[in-house]
């Protein structure tokens, strides 16, 4: 099985970004802020205000993923899948709609909260906004190295007709209950049949068996991945074609920590 990495975005302590607009690992420990409209879309958007946390980071890494692709923008749909990733899920914002729930018999339930109490409403907003029609999922991630969203990706992708699959993770610490996480947040991949229409991408990506390759090397967990894929000579550039990144937002100090 084979699928070509032609984007990379995401929304971490590190900031939110993409990869064809620098080279830094995004995946790290620290402090996870939850991003504001402006940051992720330039056009106001009363939608995104109404958002939970965790639906948030992750359409955000979407957006960005999308971005970095040049798929962002769409006239006609597009049959480009989504398959996520989550140790957690909106375990946040469950909590928060229970608080709401249980005074008064009820009576001051949250609407709102109750709306993104499922983890895979995130891929929903993504689809709407972005035109894709393709099968979207959510996992229970149980993996120690965090690639089971990428090996169902790749699996969608050989035997379904889609163009591509978003293939990543989004989760968000608990502390309130003891639960955190190795790396909070958001990153997402674009994986598709054919290279970057535009002449440039990330590389190969291969399946054999349970064990990913990238570049014909082997992939050993989700942050390895990343790194190979912003490494220093990261896209491979086709004869005649040339493409500039729009910078990331990031979080300077995040990236410190």
């Amino acid at each position: 099985m084979r699928a070509w990495i032609n984007g990379v975005g995401w929304m971490t302590p590190a900031g939110c970004g993409m990869g064809r607009a620098g080279s830094e690992q995004p995946l790290c420990a620290g402090q996870l802020d939850i991003p504001t409209r402006a940051q992720v879309f330039e056009e106001p958007d009363k939608r995104f205000g109404r958002l939970d946390p965790f639906s948030r980071v992750g359409l955000a890494a979407v957006a960005f993923c999308l971005r970095d692709a040049g798929e962002e923008h769409w006239t006609e749909k597009r049959p480009i899948g989504i398959v996520a990733s989550s140790r957690y899920g909106c375990l946040g914002t469950d909590v928060a709609y229970l608080e709401t729930m249980l005074p008064d018999g009820g009576k001051l339930a949250s609407p709102n909260l109750f709306a993104y109490t499922l983890p895979n409403c995130f891929l929903g907003e993504a689809a709407l906004r972005f035109g894709l029609t393709g099968n979207s999922l959510l996992l229970n991630q149980k993996d120690d190295n965090g690639l089971c969203a990428v090996r169902f990706a790749m699996e969608e992708l050989s035997w379904s007709g889609q163009q591509g699959v978003l293939a990543g993770f989004c989760d968000l610490p608990f502390s309130e209950m003891g639960l955190e996480v190795d790396f909070p947040g958001s990153l997402f991949f674009l994986l598709g049949r054919e290279p970057d229409a535009r002449g440039v991408t990330y590389g190969e990506l291969r399946l054999s068996g349970d064990q990913l390759f990238f570049k014909d090397k082997v992939v050993p967990d989700f942050s390895a991945l990343v790194k190979a894929c912003l490494g220093a000579h990261f896209i491979n550039r086709f004869p005649g074609n040339k493409f500039q990144g729009k910078p990331a937002c990031r979080d300077k100090e995040a990236v410190k920590r």
